[in-house]
């Protein structure tokens, strides 16, 4: 449900629980659907009705006497969320909480995923490369620590904001790549909302409330970029267009010249970072709109920086297909395949990338199967279209 950031975020600020927050918060969203028609203010109704679940469970708890009789008080979410502070969103609050020093960088990303996005673990886990029971227990042992080490739930000074920011720009990069990898929006189903618009929007927001940090910039910008092309990413049958095929006239001008602004004010600070750079990247494409070009070797360029700010796998495949821009599908085969497959092997981006350079190459068998091992991980559906209709152009097998 939409409403479940709101919720969770107040309840979690009361309890300071936050798998309190999140059971009670489900048990009064089961009840919510079984109505036979719903609340006139499902927010509301839901807050209501989670916050007498955990009292009743408070209350049960002997140890929790004077907690109990504390958060029994609260009549309404406003007591919690409508307070003056400034960071002015109950969620971006929240997420700057689970982000706090104590926990490794990771983790906090993984959990603010889970607490205030309310991705699934199997999603959480896709985009760390780790396998799903391995990305339960993360979360799991961070919700504790949370509560053992007595985190505070109160938004911390302005003055720790910048050791939490890395953590938070990093859990808002997560989330948009989980909404931006789904076209056709059947992410919705799982978070009750549009993913990528909220993250566009707490994007915009850090940016705005952290003016002077270059990478929260960066971040917005990337997201305004990535955004930018939504109306060109599914053709008539639903199926996803990739970037280089994009009709550029459908992009939204507005957007990009917002995320231009914002790069030129990070630029200004003399600090680059791995957003920064990522928004360059993205923003190197948008120059198709104007002249019908991409400078490759520019990108490949930005690649390298990127590489050395962030050395990832994932960083390597995207330079590997920069560079197979640059100087041919065999260079940039050669790179791909000198990457450690490992966990790798398990993202649909390698398969993909691997798939179109053997194409390019003439080697439609090998390309063929690679296809297949995408479409095998179980792409989102705008993305198993476009895959049948390249496997189907392929015609090997």
């Amino acid at each position: 449900m939409a409403a479940r950031p709101r919720v969770v975020a107040a309840l979690a600020a009361a309890l300071r629980d936050l798998d309190a927050a999140e059971d009670a918060f489900s048990e009064s969203e089961a009840r919510c659907l079984a109505l036979p028609e719903p609340p006139r203010d499902v927010p509301a109704w839901l807050f209501v009705a989670a916050r007498r679940r955990a009292l009743d469970g408070i209350r049960k708890a002997a140890a929790a006497g004077r907690h109990a009789e504390a958060f029994a008080q609260v009549t309404d979410m406003a007591d919690i969320i409508a307070l003056p502070e400034p960071i002015p969103d109950e969620r971006l609050r929240l997420l700057f909480i689970c982000c706090h020093p104590a926990l490794a960088a990771e983790v906090r990303a993984a959990l603010a995923l889970k607490v205030i996005c309310g991705l699934p673990t199997d999603r959480i886990a896709q985009l760390f490369l780790v396998s799903e029971p391995a990305m339960l227990q993360r979360i799991t042992r961070a919700k504790a620590k949370v509560r053992e080490a007595g985190i505070a739930f109160g938004l911390p000074a302005r003055g720790a904001w910048p050791e939490r920011l890395g953590a938070v720009l990093l859990a808002l990069e997560l989330a948009f790549t989980a909404a931006y990898a789904d076209a056709a929006g059947e992410l919705a189903a799982d978070v009750g909302e549009d993913l990528g618009a909220e993250v566009e929007r707490l994007a915009l927001l850090v940016a705005e409330l952290l003016h002077d940090e270059p990478e929260a910039a960066g971040l917005a910008a990337l997201v305004l970029l990535a955004r930018a092309r939504a109306g060109a990413r599914l053709d008539a049958e639903g199926a996803m267009v990739p970037l280089s095929q994009q009709d550029t006239a459908r992009w939204d001008f507005a957007r990009i010249a917002r995320a231009r602004a914002l790069m030129e004010a990070a630029a200004r600070a003399g600090r680059s970072g791995p957003c920064q750079v990522m928004a360059a990247i993205q923003l190197a494409h948008t120059r198709r709109a104007f002249d019908g070009v991409v400078d490759w070797s520019a990108v490949l360029r930005l690649f390298d920086v990127l590489l050395a700010l962030r050395p990832s796998a994932m960083v390597a495949l995207g330079r590997a297909l920069a560079l197979a821009q640059v100087e041919g599908p065999q260079e940039g085969l050669a790179a791909i395949e000198a990457l450690p497959a490992g966990r790798l092997a398990l993202t649909r981006p390698y398969h993909v990338a691997r798939a179109d350079l053997l194409a390019k190459a003439g080697r439609t068998a090998e390309a063929a199967a690679a296809l297949d091992a995408a479409l095998a991980l179980g792409p989102p559906r705008a993305e198993r279209l476009w895959l049948e209709q390249r496997r189907h152009m392929t015609g090997a097998g």
